[in-house]
């Protein structure tokens, strides 16, 4: 805790932003409900609940940033990262189910009308807006690397537009008398956070559905590989991301009839590495007469 560490670890940096983001959205949250209670503005608590949620989302970022950073051991021999993508998909869903009832909520409003206090409104989400950009800009160089951070992040950019759209709410209603448009405001806001997880979610299943990893081509893999002269065939290859930024394989190679084994595995690992970014290569190698 020193100020040696001012330099350190930019992972316990971006630990320290997320903890600034969490205690900045729980203070934002009651300063919403209770502005949206005196207001009665239902987009002002719809995005009191979507900012509880980015507390939620960031604490849930935290705890799967600590879970991966634990090496290697007999239960998980490949570690602990895919813990951070486990709370993306976590906070993507979330989003989701918070999209939807944000969704029936405005339709209710709609079919039941209820007054709106326009300056409450107006004041609680400016100071919203606020927090909600400093929270963002906390997690946003982060986001560009991390499923995990950028979940979090996607939560906390929705709320700022958000607040922006709560805004405008209050203002139309103290200029118009428009009550309407807080129901109206709310469901663009609920479709936005829909759109929002819908787009991500399928990323991070993708992920743990150990797909291959975006951007590569078995059929050229396979090409290249073939291509060392040791190599007759290439077959029973799999690829997929242990996590977000390490890519995998393991495939069976025939090999010539004068190949060297060992100075043959050295490439083709070398070449993967090198041409395809795979970290973690195992290759079974046979020879031309035990191919199946």
């Amino acid at each position: 805790m020193g100020h040696g560490h001012s330099h350190g670890d930019p992972s316990e940096i971006g630990e320290k932003r997320l903890w600034w983001a969490v205690l900045a959205n729980i203070l934002l949250t009651f300063a919403q409900i209770v502005g949206g209670i005196i207001s009665g503005s239902l987009s002002l608590i719809a995005d009191a609940l979507h900012n509880f949620s980015d507390a939620a989302s960031l604490l849930i970022a935290l705890v799967a940033i600590r879970i991966g950073r634990k090496p290697p051991d007999q239960f998980k021999t490949f570690g602990y990262k895919r813990a951070e993508t486990i709370a993306a998909l976590i906070n993507l869903t979330t989003l989701i189910i918070i999209g939807l009832y944000l969704c029936y909520e405005a339709v209710m409003r709609f079919i039941t009308p209820e007054p709106v206090a326009g300056w409450t409104v107006v004041i609680v989400a400016g100071i919203a807006l606020v927090v909600d950009v400093f929270t963002a800009a906390l997690t946003y160089s982060q986001s560009k690397t991390s499923m995990n951070i950028k979940a979090a992040f996607l939560h906390n950019l929705t709320d700022a537009l958000a607040s922006v759209g709560v805004i405008i709410t209050g203002t139309l209603i103290l200029l118009y008398g428009w009550i309407w448009t807080d129901a109206a405001m709310t469901l663009i806001i609920s479709g936005y956070v829909l759109w929002q997880g819908f787009t991500e979610i399928p990323k991070v299943i993708h992920l743990l559905m150990e797909g291959t990893p975006e951007g590569l081509n078995i059929e050229e893999v396979v090409a290249v590989m073939e291509s060392d002269k040791g190599v007759v065939g290439v077959h029973h290859v799999h690829i997929w991301q242990l996590d977000e930024h390490r890519n995998a394989l393991e495939a069976h190679v025939v090999l010539g009839e004068s190949a060297e084994m060992d100075g043959l595995k050295t490439r083709l690992k070398q070449m993967l590495h090198d041409k395809f970014k795979i970290e973690h290569s195992t290759l079974e190698f046979e020879n031309k007469s035990c191919k199946q």
